[in-house]
């Protein structure tokens, strides 16, 4: 068969799709990637997938949607591939409307988190609403990564066959290693006795930074802060945020790296006070590295961290009660590693990549 997998930017396809491309090609399929054009291509393209850059954006321009429509839809007709997987709410909705169009025997979609679930004015949770009930009509698979967003498309009727298949990472990458630990602590003045707290993630507002930088305030502890704003990225620029947080050298941003397990295993407590999320990745990769998590009680994180077994959920936008939890996890070592223990086990029974990637692909029919 070939399958063409579909999502919005280089980021995504680097961080989500990669895993599922490499497990349908080890299945003996043809597959190829479309999303726009980025560096961080070049990782899928070096393992000798193809991937085509197509004029996908983020935003609601009309014109610009409209030419990447045309892009999908001479895709598909050129490439007349057996299964389009679509990813991601507008490249999303755009691949299943051109899949259908060109006549595409089998059209898949993972939600990746509704957009009518994030804050925002009612004009646009309707408009994405409208969107993914029209993008459901044309969906044969219907995937979310999350369970509560299965259970919102089934009440919905946006998919009355909705299935989470959840999020995975390999835990043979992701691990405890207390080698890097040791070699990074060291490089960077880090005493051994000094309690980090690591923060993971694109910077935009919804992440949480805003109330993370004003709780490490009260908290007696280092913060690390890896990520960068992407280009496509919407709302307001957080450099005047971090630049007026006052952490001094208590803060360290260490912008995009690649060495994300190692200094995962470096630190001592993962955060992520996201107003909304899917099922975030970077909780997986904390929990399989023996992390304790605090996280907000949103969708998606709440389905990963068990409040008081395996991290501890807090508010979203308030800044008091994450302080609190994070100091509570800074002065008990012993939590910490009670915690950190039972989401490693948590993960490995759950977000294991290759079982998720086979269930995905089981679930496509490949």
């Amino acid at each position: 068969m070939k399958v063409i997998e579909v999502t919005n930017v280089d980021f995504s396809l680097r961080h989500f799709l990669l895993p599922l491309m490499r497990g349908i090609r080890a299945r003996g399929h043809d597959v190829i990637g479309a999303c726009a054009e980025g560096q961080l291509l070049d990782v899928a393209r070096a393992e000798g997938f193809t991937v085509v850059a197509l004029p996908l954006v983020r935003g609601l321009s009309p014109l610009a949607q409209i030419r990447a429509f045309r892009a999908l839809l001479a895709l598909f007709r050129r490439e007349r591939p057996d299964l389009v997987h679509a990813h991601m709410p507008i490249s999303g909705f755009l691949a299943r409307v051109a899949a259908r169009i060109a006549g595409v025997p089998h059209i898949a979609y993972t939600c990746h988190g509704f957009l009518f679930n994030q804050p925002g004015p009612w004009p646009r949770r309707t408009a994405a609403f409208l969107m993914e009930w029209i993008g459901g009509r044309l969906t044969g698979t219907y995937f979310t990564v999350s369970t509560e967003e299965a259970a919102d498309a089934r009440r919905l009727g946006l998919s009355r066959r909705a299935v989470a298949v959840g999020n995975g990472r390999d835990p043979a990458i992701f691990r405890p290693d207390p080698v890097a630990r040791a070699r990074l602590r060291a490089e960077f003045g880090t005493p051994e006795d000094r309690v980090v707290v690591i923060a993971v993630s694109r910077l935009v507002r919804h992440k949480g930074y805003p109330e993370l930088l004003a709780a490490m305030r009260d908290v007696n502890a280092e913060l690390w802060v890896v990520g960068e704003r992407l280009a496509s990225d919407h709302g307001e620029d957080l450099e005047p945020v971090f630049a007026a947080a006052g952490l001094g050298c208590r803060l360290r941003r260490l912008g995009y790296r690649d060495d994300i397990p190692a200094l995962l295993a470096t630190a001592d407590i993962f955060a992520l006070p996201s107003h909304f999320e899917g099922l975030p990745m970077s909780v997986i990769e904390a929990m399989l590295v023996g992390l304790p998590v605090v996280a907000t009680d949103i969708r998606g994180s709440r389905e990963q961290v068990v409040d008081g077994e395996t991290g501890l959920l807090v508010p979203p936008l308030q800044a008091g009660p994450l302080a609190v939890a994070l100091q509570r996890l800074v002065e008990d070592a012993g939590l910490r590693v009670r915690m950190g223990r039972a989401g490693l086990d948590r993960a490995l029974a759950l977000y294991d990549e290759a079982a998720v990637v086979g269930r995905t692909l089981d679930l496509l029919r490949l």
